[in-house]
């Protein structure tokens, strides 16, 4: 199968595909950095402002649709992306690197989250409140916060913009979209079954372009009544306080050095394809990802010699090849960007036991899994987001301890602890601070119908997915008739 394509993609606004107008750059396969994808469009201030006058005069007659009609909408776009899968998991694997397996799977989850949403449109949007006075009824309903800017991240070019995109248009919303650079292509072809779905024209806009430029503007257009965005913590609280400055709502979902803690009673073979799958998996490129494994130090080295031998089994090469388990980094400069932690790992004093290596016969943007041993918490691999492949081995005597220094980070995104002990548990549940625990599962992973979202730096602690995303999207009206 190859579906390579290197059509030039430009943007979607007001119900239209307009052509390329200005500036395109390619989409490179970092597998292969001399493929190109693809190739999408530098957009101007000028086109963005077009784009969200586009949603501001779609807006009000998209909230008076009636819910279960939007609901429908979104019911035929996720026909429309399960009929496309492989088509659109094959263009997700070439352009960011992820086996062709789990881009499968991230498409599948972004039809799952359509559908998921379309049925909102047929659930309850208010409650009857008991009024003081016998004669009134009080009641709650919500509305929309009008025009949405959606900026998305390359990690997961499909899942992540459907669970941003899909309840802000079933409660009633106008989108813009901005996808990041490194998976536009992808966003694209998500966007074009978007848009064969028939949302009325301005409803959902497309616009591809620099964050600096697009994502900035976005957050200081002041006609973009909701931000929401997922990316570095950097950028989101730039974003964060310029929505702030203004006025408007903002959702901000950022980094992670989520830890796993393996307690000496642990079923320790689970334990291990855990740290494995949730830290290596998408070449460690989650912000679920794990990244510190915490051991006591009766089970250190047995959990050690486990990981190790596992490790170096590990397949890496072309996501497309079926003999690979961890494919590329997602592009050039987070190659450059995790190596050099790698280095920073090593000048530290920690122990590199393996990987953190080039592949040589591969010409993309390869590293090997690298496990390090004699981490010390102020080390830089242990207090700083790598998004690769890189685990951190950390030993600690009690489960005290390990919950503690768990808990030695400015992020609070997920974690998650391997033991067979119920005060073990209940002491994790009770003291980790993240907002997404884990007990005897790996630290990435959510399902869809569950509240996502980190404390600490991790989040502007609201939450996404499931019905917690109403509280972000919509407003309450409270009601009172006499």
């Amino acid at each position: 199968m190859s579906i390579v394509t290197q059509q030039t993609y430009s943007n979607y606004i007001n119900g239209t595909w307009e052509s390329s107008a200005g500036d395109t750059k390619a989409s490179i396969n970092p597998a292969r950095p001399d493929e190109v994808v693809g190739y999408y469009t530098l957009s101007s201030a000028d086109t963005l402002n077009k784009a969200v006058e586009a949603g501001m005069a779609a807006k009000d007659a998209w909230r008076k649709m009636a819910e279960p009609a939007r609901g429908n909408i979104l019911f035929k776009a996720a026909d429309f992306l399960e009929g496309r899968l492989e088509e659109i998991a094959e263009t997700m694997t070439r352009e960011m690197g992820k086996t062709f397996p789990e881009a499968k799977g991230e498409t599948m989850r972004g039809v799952q989250l359509l559908r998921y949403y379309a049925g909102e449109g047929m659930r309850k949007n208010g409650d009857v409140i008991p009024s003081t006075d016998q004669e009134a009824l009080m009641f709650t309903t919500r509305t929309p916060l009008g025009v949405v800017g959606v900026i998305t991240p390359w990690n997961f070019p499909v899942a992540i913009p459907i669970w941003k995109i899909a309840p802000a248009l079933v409660y009633g919303n106008a989108v813009v979209f901005k996808p990041a650079q490194e998976a536009v292509i992808t966003a694209a072809k998500v966007m074009e079954c978007l848009a064969e779905a028939g949302f009325p024209e301005g409803v959902i806009n497309f616009v591809t372009g620099t964050g600096s430029v697009i994502g900035q503007g976005l957050a200081e257009h002041p006609h973009v009544h909701g931000i929401t965005f997922t990316g570095s913590e950097q950028v989101g609280r730039g974003i964060g306080q310029t929505a702030l400055s203004r006025g408007a709502k903002y959702q901000l979902e950022m980094g992670g050095k989520n830890p796993v803690i393996v307690t000496e009673d642990a079923d320790l073979d689970l334990a291990v394809n855990a740290t494995i799958s949730g830290g290596l998996k998408s070449t460690g490129q989650k912000c679920t990802a794990t990244s510190r494994v915490i051991v006591q130090s009766t089970v250190y080295d047995s959990f050690k010699e486990k990981l190790l031998e596992k490790v170096k089994d590990i397949k890496v090469g072309d996501g497309m090849k079926e003999d690979s388990w961890m494919g590329p980094c997602a592009s050039e400069s987070q190659f450059q960007t995790v190596s050099s932690y790698i280095e920073k790992g090593k000048e530290e004093g920690a122990e590199l036991l393996c990987g953190g290596e080039t592949v040589p016969e591969e010409k993309g943007y390869y590293i090997t899994p690298a496990v390090f041993d004699r981490v010390s918490p102020d080390m830089t691999i242990a207090r700083e987001e790598i998004f690769g492949p890189v685990l951190a081995l950390m030993k600690v005597e009690t489960v005290e301890e390990a919950i503690e220094l768990a808990n030695d980070t400015e992020y609070g995104l997920s974690a998650s602890i391997f033991t067979t002990s119920i005060q073990h548990f209940l002491s994790f549940l009770d003291d980790i601070e993240a907002g997404l625990v884990r007990i005897n599962a790996e630290s990435a992973g959510v399902e869809l119908q569950a509240p996502f979202g980190g404390m600490k730096n991790s989040s502007s602690h609201s939450r996404e997915q499931g019905e917690a995303a109403k509280e972000f999207f919509t407003s309450i009206k409270t009601v009172f008739v006499k």
